[in-house]
Parts: structure tokens; sequence; C-alpha cells
């Protein structure tokens, strides 16, 4: 919940700044942005930490010697590639996230849903891992980028 007022403190602040650039430099600037918070996601995704700093809950222990088990230890490792943790910077703004069957793994493990383990299988309540999320080094991160932006050189 804080860091949506710090989202909206922000956007009141950057609002009529954004509103008096061209639409191609807002486009550069969405882009920028949307470069940068797909890396820090993808970095602390990797470092399995929720947004405010906390560790994700660990997996459940598995049974490892089973033909088919799941063999990784750190979590997310597809997931966090660029093929499908997806960025998009436009005029109106920028975005990072999942499409498709990926956005539903994620949506799952974001807000700890149900969902099934398998086609077909049994379902698990999953506990909550925050995959997307705005730290502060994230706000500190869009701040910067709009201050160097807006700045001449």
């Amino acid at each position: 919940m804080r860091e949506e007022a710090q989202l909206r403190q922000l956007e009141s602040w950057v609002e009529p700044l954004i509103r008096n650039l061209a639409p191609p430099a807002r486009r550069r600037l969405a882009a920028t942005i949307a470069r940068e918070l797909r890396r820090s996601q993808r970095q602390r995704i990797a470092s399995q930490r929720n947004p405010d700093g906390s560790p994700f809950e660990p997996r459940k222990p598995q049974n490892r010697n089973r033909q088919g088990a799941i063999r990784r230890a750190a979590m997310f490792t597809k997931i966090r590639t660029a093929k499908h943790l997806r960025m998009k910077g436009q005029q109106s703004g920028a975005e990072v996230g999942f499409l498709g069957r990926i956005a539903q793994i994620a949506r799952v493990h974001q807000y700890g849903l149900r969902d099934r383990v398998q086609r077909g299988g049994p379902t698990y309540q999953y506990p909550a891992r925050q995959l997307l999320g705005y730290t502060e080094g994230d706000i500190r991160l869009i701040r910067d980028e709009l201050i160097n932006h807006l700045t001449p050189e």
C-alpha cells in the first residue's frame, strides 16, 4: 500500500513535466524506464525476494529421485527471461509484465492463488511470491531516469 502512495506522489510530480514532452521523446523515455524496470525485476526475481525485501517462501521439499521431477534449485529461472518477462514503452506509459500461459502462472504466484499442479492433476494453494512490484530502488530509478531525460546535456 505504501508503494502505491509513493507512485501516486511520483505521478503527480511527473505528469506536468511529461505532458510538455513531444510524443517521440515520451516514447523513448517510456522505453528506457521499461527496460530498466525489467532488468531490476529480473534481478529481484533471481535473488528470490519480494518487493518489500522479504525472501520468497521456499518451495515445498521435492522427491528428486523420480523421473520427471523438478530438478531446478532456484525458482522462476525461465519465467524471468526476456522471452517471458515482456516490456513495452509507449508514449502513454511503460509496462513490464507476462503474456499468455506464463501470465497465468505468474498471477497464481503473485497473489498466492489455488491452481492445478499439472493438467488434470491435483490442486495446490501456492504461497504468495510477488514476482512484479516496485521497490524503493525502482522508484528512485524512475525518478532518476526522468530527471536525466528532462535535464539538458
